[in-house]
């Protein structure tokens, strides 16, 4: 029997997302065993029932023994929370016993077989996937897009996938840890989340391999090299390559508009962006709040400005001070930091 996993993490913000990415997941890949690592908790009245999904299990943040939890969750914003987990998630799947471990990132979907991943796995410990595979030639191309690799990391870490042997138990084990302490975005320290760790991943770990086959994680960065086509059996094609998974990242907003710009007029984009939305509506769950994050506020219902998250994550003395930080109130914490800096 396959022996095959695939996780994401997300919110329920992304909760449409991530039934999209499990719903063309299970289509290809039907005897894949699919994770969400839920980075959330529910508002109130609201009952999430995986019985009705597409996903086959939910880990939630209580299950991955992450030390003073609700301290370590404060730290972050939505986005650093919901790619920390990711190690911790690895490790968790690798101790239930997974042999084979991919992570797709909830804005994903899913076109063709995966089954090339899997059998890179019989021979390599760790795949990545590089931003770009081939460099841009018009300027405004290589400010958004090669620049934009020097600032996030060479490699996309909405894909990443790790065999559970002595490499990638190793690997995974030192991603976590990296993650649990250093999972921001902070570019000019650096950081950009769990990306930027990655770029050391292959000198770390030489049996990582450099997934170089345009068809996967196709996205705005990488369009330009990349063009979307259909033949007429309706297969879709990328860089005249099977498009195997598509990265939607910020469709919804700027993302469009980079897909857009890239596209270079070939109506199959257009077409493959009107889609997702479309199944985005599908599966939207009108009775969640908008943008819905349990952990966007104080116990007095004031949103937490990320200025307050950086303070207490660089600060000893507030987390000894405040170790619930969310039940401090935003008055609390906002009067010691002001006496803190007069």
């Amino acid at each position: 029997m396959p022996n095959n996993h695939c996780f994401t993490s997300a919110s329920f913000a992304y909760l449409d997302r991530v039934r999209v990415l499990a719903e063309t997941l299970k289509k290809h890949q039907p005897d894949w065993t699919f994770w969400l690592c839920l980075c959330d908790e529910e508002p109130e009245g609201y009952t999430f029932d995986i019985e009705n999904e597409s996903i086959d299990h939910v880990v939630r943040l209580t299950e991955l023994n992450i030390p003073d939890l609700t301290q370590w969750t404060f730290c972050h914003d939505v986005i650093e929370l919901c790619t920390a987990v990711k190690g911790a998630m690895l490790c968790h799947l690798f101790k239930l016993g997974a042999e084979k471990v991919i992570y797709l990132d909830p804005d994903v979907a899913v076109f063709a077989s995966l089954d090339p991943i899997v059998k890179i796995l019989d021979e390599h410990s760790i795949v990545l996937t590089p931003h770009q595979l081939e460099p841009d030639s018009e300027l405004p191309a290589i400010m958004d897009n090669e620049i934009g690799s020097l600032k996030h990391g060479v490699f996309n870490l909405g894909f990443i996938a790790v065999a559970n042997n002595d490499t990638g138990r190793r690997f995974a084990n030192w991603w976590n840890m990296r993650l649990m302490r250093f999972c921001w975005d902070d570019i000019p320290s650096g950081l950009f989340t769990d990306q930027r760790w990655c770029d050391l991943v292959p000198v770390f770990f030489p049996d990582t391999h450099i997934l170089r086959d345009p068809g996967y994680n196709v996205a705005s960065w990488n369009l330009s090299k990349r063009p979307i086509t259909t033949d007429r059996e309706g297969c879709i094609w990328a860089a005249n390559k099977i498009l195997r998974f598509f990265h939607f990242t910020k469709v919804g907003s700027v993302g469009r508009i980079m897909l857009e710009r890239y596209s270079n007029g070939h109506l199959e984009m257009l077409e493959l962006i009107h889609w997702y939305l479309q199944r985005l509506k599908a599966n939207h769950s009108p009775e969640l709040p908008k943008n819905w994050w349990a952990f966007a506020k104080y116990d007095d219902d004031t949103p937490i400005p990320k200025s307050h998250r950086i303070s207490y994550r660089k600060r000893p003395e507030l987390m000894a001070r405040f170790t619930d930080p969310f039940a401090t109130g935003v008055h609390s914490l906002e009067a010691h930091l002001s006496d803190q800096e007069k």
